[in-house]
């Protein structure tokens, strides 16, 4: 039996973002049986949604690699920030690409599930929120119970490893994601 994979999409472009360090410790504690790998294939390349672009012969090449990786997964995991109360720009339009076409989208009943940091005390959850409602919109299958919306002050300037309650809740988050396939 092959393992389940979990592609992450990362909402933040920052180099030395602290939610591509959740991210990768996502990747280094997945669980026996999952293999958990961060999409780099340039959020940020894939232009914003036009659905003049999305047809076969204008169709962007950035926005077909960014189908075919989800497409191949059997779940996602989103990791992104907060940026003014909401989503960043890049989790929405990745998700504006991935709805189409409209009825036979690859996120279609897929499981998907968003975490994340973010300066703001909530640590997120309003950028979480907006994922998740735009996710099942888009046809997901949004994993609720999945969930960690950690306020950067929480970490104080470490790395997400360093903190234990921090590195389980995503352990437990990826875990939680496989086990629902």
């Amino acid at each position: 039996m092959s393992n389940t994979r979990i592609l992450i999409l990362l909402g933040s472009l920052r180099a030395d973002s602290v939610n591509l360090k959740l991210a990768e410790l996502a990747v280094a504690s997945a669980p026996d049986g999952v293999d958990a790998e961060i999409y780099l294939g340039g959020l940020d390349a894939v232009p914003f949604y036009n659905e003049d672009l999305d047809v076969e012969a204008a169709r962007p090449e950035a926005a077909v690699r960014l189908r075919a990786a989800v497409g191949a997964a059997d779940a996602v995991l989103i990791v992104t920030p907060e940026y003014n109360g909401g989503l960043p720009a890049v989790v929405k339009n990745a998700i504006d690409w991935l709805s189409r076409p409209y009825g036979d989208s690859v996120l279609s009943d897929k499981p998907v599930a968003v975490i994340g940091a973010a300066a703001g005390r909530f640590g997120g959850v309003w950028a979480h929120d907006d994922a998740r409602k735009s996710l099942g919109i888009a046809g997901a299958r949004v994993v609720d119970e999945v969930k960690l919306s950690q306020p950067l002050s929480a970490l104080d300037g470490r790395h997400p490893r360093e903190n234990a309650e921090t590195a389980a809740a995503v352990r437990d988050a990826v875990a939680q994601l496989a086990g629902l396939l």
